[in-house]
C-alpha cells in the first residue's frame, strides 16, 4: 500500500489519498491521470489492468485501487 500511496502522490500531491473516497467523483483523477496510474500500477505490481476494471468503483479511493491490485495479483 505504501508504494501505491507514493504513486498517487506523484500524480497529485495536493490530495489526501488516505482519506479521500471520491477521487473520480471529485475530479482528483481525470482520464489522463487514470491512464498514467494504470501504467504505473502494471509496472509496480506486475499486474495487467483490463479495460473492464477501469471503472469509478475501482478508482474512487486508494483502498479501492489497492483492493483491485491485490485481486489482480491473486488472479495472476
Amino acid at each position: 500500500m505504501d508504494e501505491l500511496m507514493e504513486i498517487l502522490q506523484e500524480l497529485n500531491p495536493a490530495v489526501d489519498y488516505a482519506t479521500c473516497d471520491k477521487l473520480i467523483d471529485d475530479h482528483h483523477l481525470d482520464s489522463l491521470a487514470i491512464i498514467s496510474l494504470v501504467a504505473e500500477l502494471e509496472d509496480a505490481f506486475d499486474v495487467t489492468v483490463p479495460a473492464v476494471e477501469i471503472v469509478p468503483a475501482n478508482f474512487n479511493s486508494a483502498q479501492a485501487i489497492w483492493a483491485m491490485v491485490q485481486r489482480l495479483q491473486e488472479e495472476g
